[in-house]
């Protein structure tokens, strides 16, 4: 793998497009593979001064940071950089990542997951059990670890498990082994021309694989699923494999809630649960090593994470929630919550979904709502038993939230944290320090 990576790298003039935590390890990765030229791009001034031996490098930075792209053989591109129709369709053919180079060029087996909503827990749980049931696993990619940094660890009989976000599928001309494509909602729009740009990025994870290899995909976009590979569909109460009657289903075996041992909570966290011990089963596991893991797994934080106890009302942090679904999912897997904290970086997506279920019947009585999204989120919200309350920030959220909550408030934002945190991570953090956690 190393040879191939580097065959391809050697003579070229070769761009690292941002340079944060991907680009960084791809400098790392690249530096002595004999390659004409390496400039760095970012639109940070100030990267020069965080590089070992920067003589050896040229540099393209500031707002102009995409001028030198044409001349150039390679571009690396991180995650994080959007161009849109910045840059013509010339400059896209030279584009590559970590994620396209390890797709086409490693020989261990691949399960790679994508999905607006429920990916990291996904991977994390196939991950989990695949470790739990004794094979060589491990865990890369939108989880933390640009693909290529641990290559070393590559062997023949590893099974890795690669979380794929739609940044690092966009340019890439390589599928997994396994591919998982869980939804796809309205998200990331800023990033991406409109909504089927953003799809079209998603769908990249099937579209490359060859006939040996197996699709397994979520009923509401199944109709997009032109692949040659083996196709197993995901769904509540239909498909392949999915949930029902409070268990789970794979293929002709139903698995009753009962033997279902699990600190997850909510139908979508079954039906994620569902499509993991199917990607383990195709990379070799059982149902009895599936089940027999199940129990150690402890979840993400920030995905329905339990809290605390607070003047006797229990407080979940949701922070993940950057779409409207994800809150519906929550208040589903805790039916009896009557406080929920939404808003964030307006993106401009739909909230219909979310406002006709608060207007259903809910135990929702307290709504409360943060910039810059919570007000318009809210706008059509007309239930005459949920009372809108208006926070500036965080902090006034959660103390609004001691005086009112009586049985649980759930912080599930249904929006992004950027221009108020760096990251959801930060947000959830946030949120339990002001709780006293």
């Amino acid at each position: 793998m190393y040879n191939k990576i580097k065959s391809f790298f050697e003579g070229k003039k070769v761009v690292i497009l941002g340079y944060g935590r991907e680009g960084i390890s791809t400098l790392k990765l690249i530096s002595d593979m004999g390659c004409k030229s390496i400039t760095i791009a970012d639109k940070n001034k100030d990267v020069k001064n965080q590089i070992e031996n920067a003589e050896r490098y040229n540099f393209c930075l500031g707002e102009d940071y995409l001028s030198c792209l044409d001349d150039c053989d390679i571009i690396m591109k991180a995650p994080g950089i959007g161009l849109k129709n910045t840059v013509s369709d010339e400059i896209k053919k030279k584009i590559t990542s970590q994620t396209d180079i390890f797709l086409q060029t490693c020989e261990s087996k691949i399960i790679g997951i994508t999905g607006t909503k429920g990916k990291s827990t996904t991977s994390s749980l196939i991950y989990h059990i695949l470790k739990e049931s004794g094979r060589d696993t491990m865990l890369i990619g939108n989880i933390g670890v640009p693909p290529l940094e641990r290559m070393k660890d590559f062997k023949s009989d590893t099974v890795i498990v690669c979380e794929m976000s739609c940044h690092q599928l966009e340019y890439v001309k390589a599928s997994p082994d396994i591919s998982v494509l869980l939804n796809i909602y309205p998200e990331h729009l800023d990033h991406y021309e409109d909504f089927d740009a953003y799809a079209n990025a998603k769908l990249n994870i099937f579209k490359f694989q060859k006939e040996n290899d197996t699709l397994i995909i979520g009923d509401e976009v199944k109709e997009k699923a032109d692949t040659k590979a083996d196709i197993i569909v995901a769904g509540f109460g239909c498909g392949n494999i999915g949930t029902r009657d409070n268990g789970i289903f794979i293929n002709n075996e139903f698995i009753s809630a009962d033997r279902i041992d699990t600190r997850l909570k909510g139908e979508h966290n079954l039906y994620n649960i569902s499509i993991a011990f199917c990607a383990a089963i195709e990379a070799g596991c059982t149902i009895e090593e599936c089940l027999a893991a199940l129990p150690s797994f402890a979840g993400l934080p920030h995905r329905l994470e339990f809290v605390g106890v607070v003047n006797g009302a229990e407080y979940i942090n949701d922070s993940i929630s950057t779409a409207p679904q994800t809150a519906i999912a929550a208040l589903k897997a805790y039916p009896d919550t009557d406080t929920l904290i939404i808003g964030g970086m307006d993106r401009g997506i739909s909230y219909d979904e979310l406002a006709e279920f608060l207007n259903g019947k809910t135990s929702v009585r307290n709504l409360i709502i943060l910039p810059d999204s919570g007000k318009r989120a809210a706008k059509d919200v007309i239930n005459p038993d949920i009372e809108k309350l208006y926070a500036d920030d965080m902090a006034m959220a959660v103390e609004i939230a001691k005086q009112v909550t009586r049985i649980r408030c759930i912080l599930s934002p249904a929006a992004a944290s950027y221009g108020f945190y760096k990251n959801f991570e930060e947000r959830g953090s946030h949120f339990k320090a002001l709780l006293g956690f």
